[in-house]
């Protein structure tokens, strides 16, 4: 399950939560260490979020300023002005223009140097007539060119692969925003033509990944509301007509008519040179009860390695067993370099919303730190069979807050302290892994993480990784009810409402908060934290946001719920913004004391940033739209950063 919304006085935000030519434009295949442009949502398309750019550093990062400042025109004229807008996109560049897309089915092509429009897409205008419109979630656009060099005046040599909340890929010439006629039909393709077996259909709101001329493309289901949803199918499509080359499903054919999901919403990482596509999948429909799918489903919830040219398995590794905590795997792989014992290790690296950090061999699949089963807490609820165990890493430590007992709760006051607390006495817990119970089992980290899709960014050099979390408790309760009732999907700011339409229970919960709306759990609720992955130690941890109350902002020392993520650069810095406070930073990755801010954006920059150079100039650019859904401030910006002319030398 993706990213979603919950109303609260305080915490509202916590929504929040073919063939192989190779592809060498604009740097699209240029190594994690080398990349200086930013053609993908994670910098490459092997993920990391790094950039070698080092003009914007340690000494000069405390005069930078705005560059530009552009806004899209979808909170004043589009459907975010009625609904609610999440500006969660991460622009990317190709042949010295930037692409974003917008909430509200738009791609727009911006020069770089500027702000200033080279042409838009609006997806409403070719949608059928009667398409509802409405705000929805896109985080990227991919890019694709045909060859090293694409030629200038042929018609989508160049293209913008551009997903929608309909299941649609759109197939945009690069240079002017046409549709690709040869694409699918009339240059969209509806992949919800194909067949996902279950109930319902699938939605892109993440970006697809590009190898060679394929397109690997996976997408969000309903998987709480309905048992059967949509099976997880990942498919290999033809970059210029769109037909499917190969796919691959992770439901084993015995259970997809009682189960679905187990799919891929976040970004899948890609290895260029061995042909290697990472798919970081989700849990099995229904989230929170298994009764119907107590079979072996190895592919859900694990990191598997496809063969990009077939879709076969390479290997796989399921990082949780059986879940019925919604702890997808939330963010995109990270392909780097390690050192062990004196020797240097390909490897992939997964980040988790239960707080751990896997480190596996990206070629065979084995730990890079051993990981051990430990014994978890068995379920209470009739028709259930949870996992007897559950498997950790020995390192690195976890990055998020796993257990609080009745004595760390924490409150305003003496009083709603002694309430938390009260609360806590009733509700099953047992640590990590508590499952859901008639009686309201207490969870954390909540379904939104710990860490979540744009969650990290790591120095290849160093091997230091950079992760953004979030320390925040729900309590979840099943409710017997009719399996033949059909029970609807409650507002969509109601996100532990959930029907699970095909099973006995619906799933009532809140998130634990007291009755000031203030989080049970001891803050900081939102950190960074900063972890050698080549010896699993932490280096350092600091508390990440702020939360606006009318005119007042909490203590730095509380943190706050947070969504997107940071970049690292080669200068020293890592930028973010994420949390809930209309601020955007820039950090030191060596100690993570904070050299700049920028406190006066429009909203919250809830979005991975990026960065690149144009004519010698370095900048950094980050969407700053906050989430309307979550109660934050909304805006519709795009703001770029630079240095004071002449201070970068």
């Amino acid at each position: 399950m993706d990213i979603k919304n919950v109303k609260s006085p305080f915490i509202s935000v916590l929504f929040l939560v073919a063939s192989f030519t190779p592809l060498y434009s604009a740097d699209t295949h240029t190594s994690l260490i080398e990349n200086t442009s930013w053609p993908s949502f994670g910098g490459v398309r092997s993920g990391g979020q790094y950039s070698a750019l080092n003009q914007i550093n340690k000494s000069n990062v405390a005069g930078l300023e705005r560059a530009w400042t552009i806004h899209t025109g979808d909170v004043e004229k589009g459907p975010a002005a009625s609904g609610g807008s999440s500006f969660q996109a991460t622009p990317v560049l190709w042949n010295d223009t930037l692409y974003v897309c917008t909430p509200s089915n738009r791609v727009l092509a911006l020069n770089p140097e500027s702000g200033e429009e080279v042409w838009t897409f609006n997806a409403y205008s070719v949608l059928p007539e009667g398409t509802p419109v409405f705000s929805s979630t896109c985080r990227g656009v991919a890019i694709w060119a045909q060859g090293r060099e694409a030629p200038k005046t042929e018609t989508c040599a160049a293209r913008i692969i551009h997903p929608d909340v309909f299941g649609n890929l759109y197939a945009l010439d690069a240079k002017t925003g046409a549709l690709c006629n040869d694409f699918g039909t009339e240059g969209v393709l509806n992949l919800n033509q194909f067949d996902y077996f279950g109930t319902g259909g699938i939605f892109l709101a993440s970006p697809p990944s590009i190898i060679g001329d394929t397109i690997v493309v996976g997408g969000g289901v309903a998987d709480n509301m309905f048992a059967d949803s949509a099976d997880g199918i990942v498919r290999g499509l033809n970059v210029r007509t769109g037909e499917e080359l190969w796919s691959f499903n992770p439901i084993p054919e015995g259970l997809r008519d009682k189960t679905g999901g187990a799919n891929v919403w976040s970004i899948s990482a890609v290895d260029e040179d061995a042909g290697i596509i990472y798919l970081p999948t989700s849990s099995p429909s229904v989230d929170p009860y298994g009764g119907a799918r107590l079979a072996d489903i190895p592919y859900a919830n694990a990191l598997v390695a496809l063969d990009a040219a077939t879709g076969r398995v390479i290997w796989h590794q399921q990082i949780i067993h059986h879940d019925v905590f919604d702890y997808d795997l939330p963010g995109q792989p990270i392909l780097l370099d390690l050192d062990r014992d004196g020797e240097r290790y390909p490897a992939v690296v997964q980040i988790t919303k239960m707080g751990f950090i896997f480190v596996f061999n990206r070629e065979t699949g084995e730990p890079l730190f051993d990981i051990e089963e430990f014994a978890a807490p068995a379920t209470d609820v009739p028709g259930e069979q949870t996992a007897p165990t559950q498997p950790r890493p020995v390192k690195p430590a976890p990055f998020a807050q796993q257990d609080v007992s009745a004595d760390e709760l924490w409150g305003l006051t003496f009083w709603d302290r002694g309430k938390c607390r009260d609360t806590f006495s009733e509700l099953r817990y047992d640590g990590l892994y508590t499952p859901p119970s008639l009686q309201g089992s207490l969870q954390l980290p909540s379904a939104l993480g710990g860490g979540n899709w744009g969650g990290a960014a790591v120095d290849p050099i160093t091997g230091v990784i950079i992760v953004k979390t979030q320390n925040l408790a729900t309590i979840i309760k099943l409710v017997a009810a009719d399996i033949n009732e059909v029970r609807p999907l409650g507002p969509p700011v109601e996100f532990l409402q959930k029907p699970l339409n095909g099973t006995p229970y619906r799933l009532d919960g809140e998130f634990f908060l007291s009755p000031f709306g203030m989080p049970c759990t001891p803050p900081p609720w939102g950190e960074l934290v900063a972890i050698d992955l080549n010896t699993g130690n932490h280096l350092w941890r600091e508390p990440l946001g702020r939360i606006e109350i009318g005119p007042f902002k909490t203590p730095k020392s509380w943190g706050s719920p947070n969504v997107g993520g940071p970049i690292v650069t080669a200068g020293g810095l890592i930028f973010v913004g994420a949390g809930m406070d209309s601020a955007f930073h820039a950090l030191d990755i060596s100690t993570g004391k904070n050299l700049w801010t920028d406190s006066s954006i429009p909203a919250p920059a809830m979005a991975v940033p990026m960065t690149y150079m144009i004519d010698g100039v370095q900048y950094v650019v980050v969407a700053a739209g906050g989430n309307g859904m979550a109660g934050t401030k909304q805006s519709d910006a795009v703001i770029a950063y630079k240095l004071p002319q002449n201070s970068s030398k």
